[in-house]
Formats: structure tokens, C-alpha cells, sequence
């Protein structure tokens, strides 16, 4: 049998942060085998802000909407509208915005195979190999064994990535809700309310014992869903209360999908020898808000540059730098968020007075702007001052709701 081929970067995973990874290493000159499973999409808002796609350079005609406002409601449905000044929200379709991150890797010269991860072994020599069952219909049949050579690999497959079980010390620790959406197709006759370019929030205990409802507009189409670490609780049966709410009953369902969203980065992305972790596989999905496309294509693209930076040097201490500059930049803001969704999640009343807050003119700016940018607005500071002792005076139930 021939030698298996050899390549600089292999990266198991073709979601945001495994397509992106596969590009920046592949314009960098390197050998890059971008192995997806394909035929997966993940349930998702699909909600894109203007800091990705600037920095991803995001074409206008994979927006298949574009939102405008977004609707906080509260258990009691009283609900505040909060308009995005100064921009919108893009809208994507997961299984169209992820094949065009792919087929842009490889027009950027990264090696697309469809396939199912195994394992990863070591040669004698130390490199490892990467298993993986095959589908090509033009060179092997479904389901073929086959094994690459790495220098390098970058896990990101997902929530409870196989690669870091198999190969990065506390891949055991990761926390995870579990979401799930049904895309429907957007009605013809609109319900009373409906609006194509405001992404409803629901705050509801019957929807969620520890997360949120939400209807997000695609164009001619809806995400509706929601999420929870309760494993005895029915998402789908949440998701019916929640079309009903919405007046979408009766609309046409196109797909259901569901799947495990982590909500705490794992505590180490890399092996010390040469995998590296990224997207989902690391855990990095904010807290509270849920949303993880940028997040996961900041990984990627850091991990691109720690698996560039070991290759070069032959240090695998660069790996490391992958969970150092993204904790660095997000940190703060992930731990903001996870305190928040611990506090203000556990029951309706303090739902209640979490979307009272959202009323607040300081608050609705503060946060779109850190949403739009990615950073913690420090612009206004009186501004933060008078959230804080806004806060606590919700905190302390001395606030009128």
C-alpha cells in the first residue's frame, strides 16, 4: 500500500470555526485537509453582527435577512423593543453560510474531504495519523478507511468534540444546554405582531427553566426555538407553545434540528503536542445570549494562527496561544455572561425584572454596543455607573417592575 499522504494541518470539522481555520492556514501556503461530515446543520438563530462580518469579509448576498429591533418579552408578556441604531444584525442560513466558509477554504487551496472522524494515532516517529471513514463517490466508496499524516491537527467538531476527548487533558468538564429549532417556512398572511426584521427573545420558565424562546426572521423563512440543561424538559413541546404564541401554529416545518451548545470554555484547547482546539470543540459559546458564529470563527482563526506559529517554530507551547488571546479578549465578558444567565434565568420573577432592566435607555445602548463590536463599551462611563445602582436596586427588589 501506498504511504499515507502527508499535511501541515488537518482540521476535523467544517463549521465556522474548522472552515475558517482551514483558510487562513491554506492562503499561509500550508497543506490543509478540511474533513466534514456534511449533511449536518447545526440548530441556530444564525444571527451574524457587523464586527464578523467586517472582519470576515462576509458577502452582502449570504444575509437572508436583516434585523432590525429585537423584542425582550417576560413571562408576563409585557415586552420591550429595543431598535438597533446605527446598523442591523445579519441573518444567515446556517447550511448555505457554512458550505460558502468551506468552498472558500478551498478556493483558498485547503483539500475538502467528506468523511467521519475515528481516531488519532501516533507513528513511530511521533506524527501522529488521523483516521477517519471516507465518502467520495469520484475515489472511494462510502465508508472507506482511510489515514493521513498530520503536523498539526485542529479539532472542531463540535459540543463534546471527539477530538478532545480523545486527546486534551478536561474535555470532561465542558457545561451544555441543549437547543433545539424547527425551521418554518414564513407565512403568506401574516399574524398580528409579525414583523421580518425583529428577532423576538422569550424569557419564559415555560420555555426554558434556564435559557430562551426565540423567533428569529430568515427571509422566507424562521428559526423557532429554544434551549435547556433540564434533559427531562420537552424542547419540542416548549417550541409548540411558542409557535402558537407567535400565531405560527399552522405554518409549514421544513426541518427540525437539535444538538448539545456548550456554555463554558474548556479549561485547556490544546494536547501540548500538536492538536489544538477550536470553535464548539473549545466551548466557546457565550453564556446567556447563546450565540457562538463569531466566537467560533475567532477560534478558528486563532487557532489557525497557533497551529501556523507551531509549525514554524516546531514549540508546541504556541499551541497554547490559541485559549490565551481568546480569553484575553472574551473572558470578562463570558464570565459577565454566565453570571447572568445563573442569576436572572432561575425563575420567572427575576425574569421579570431582567426584561424591566432591558427598558432602560443606558442599558439598551451600552449592550447593542458591546453586541455590534465585540468589546465591553467603555464609552459613557456615568452611564455604567447608573446601571450598576440600577441593578442593584433589582437586585435588592427595590426597583417598581
Amino acid at each position: 500500500m501506498p504511504p499515507p499522504e502527508i499535511y501541515d494541518v488537518v482540521v476535523v470539522g467544517g463549521g465556522p470555526a474548522g472552515a475558517t481555520a482551514a483558510n487562513e492556514l491554506a492562503r499561509q501556503g500550508h497543506s490543509v485537509l478540511l474533513l466534514d461530515r456534511a449533511g449536518r446543520i447545526k440548530p441556530c438563530g444564525g444571527a451574524i453582527p457587523p464586527r464578523l462580518i467586517k472582519d470576515f469579509a462576509i458577502p452582502d448576498s449570504l444575509l437572508v435577512a436583516r434585523a432590525q429591533s429585537a423584542r425582550m418579552v417576560a413571562p408576563s408578556k409585557h415586552h420591550v423593543d429595543i431598535p438597533i441604531e446605527n446598523g442591523f444584525v445579519g441573518m444567515v442560513n446556517r447550511d448555505e453560510f457554512d458550505e460558502w466558509l468551506r468552498q472558500r477554504a478551498a478556493d483558498g487551496g485547503a483539500v475538502r474531504q467528506v468523511g467521519t472522524f475515528q481516531k488519532i494515532t501516533q507513528d513511530a516517529d511521533g506524527m501522529s495519523q488521523v483516521h477517519y471513514l471516507a465518502r467520495s463517490k469520484q475515489m472511494r466508496a462510502e465508508g472507506t478507511p482511510v489515514c493521513v499524516r498530520a503536523r498539526s491537527i485542529i479539532g472542531a467538531d463540535g459540543a463534546r468534540s471527539e477530538v478532545a476527548r480523545q486527546c486534551v487533558p478536561g474535555a470532561d468538564q465542558g457545561k451544555y444546554v441543549f437547543a433545539y429549532h424547527e425551521i418554518v417556512r414564513a407565512p403568506e398572511v401574516k399574524p398580528s405582531g409579525y414583523d421580518g426584521t425583529r428577532c423576538d427573545v422569550v424569557y419564559d420558565g415555560q420555555l426554558s427553566p434556564d435559557f430562551y424562546g426565540w423567533v428569529f426572521p430568515h427571509g422566507d423563512t424562521l428559526s423557532i426555538g429554544t434551549g435547556s440543561a433540564d434533559r427531562g424538559f420537552s424542547l419540542r413541546g416548549a417550541v409548540a407553545q411558542l409557535r402558537q404564541a407567535a400565531g405560527l401554529a399552522g405554518t409549514e416545518t421544513l426541518r427540525r434540528e437539535g444538538a448539545p451548545i456548550p456554555m463554558k470554555p474548556l479549561p485547556r484547547w490544546d494536547n501540548g503536542r500538536d492538536v489544538v482546539l477550536a470553535g464548539d470543540a473549545a466551548g466557546v459559546v457565550a453564556p446567556a445570549s447563546g450565540e457562538g458564529i463569531y466566537y467560533a470563527m475567532l477560534g478558528g482563526q486563532l487557532a489557525a494562527q497557533a497551529a501556523h506559529a507551531f509549525l514554524v517554530t516546531g514549540d508546541a507551547r504556541e499551541l497554547k496561544l490559541a485559549r490565551q488571546r481568546f480569553m484575553k479578549k472574551h473572558g470578562t465578558v463570558f464570565w459577565v455572561l454566565g453570571m447572568m444567565q445563573w442569576f436572572w434565568y432561575s425563575s420567572d420573577r427575576r425574569r421579570e425584572r431582567f426584561v424591566k432592566i432591558c427598558e432602560d435607555r443606558d442599558v439598551q445602548q451600552l449592550t447593542f454596543e458591546s453586541y455590534m463590536n465585540k468589546e465591553l463599551a467603555r464609552k459613557k462611563p456615568m452611564a455604567h455607573v447608573r446601571i450598576f445602582f440600577k441593578d442593584v436596586a433589582h437586585l435588592l427588589g427595590l426597583a417598581r417592575v
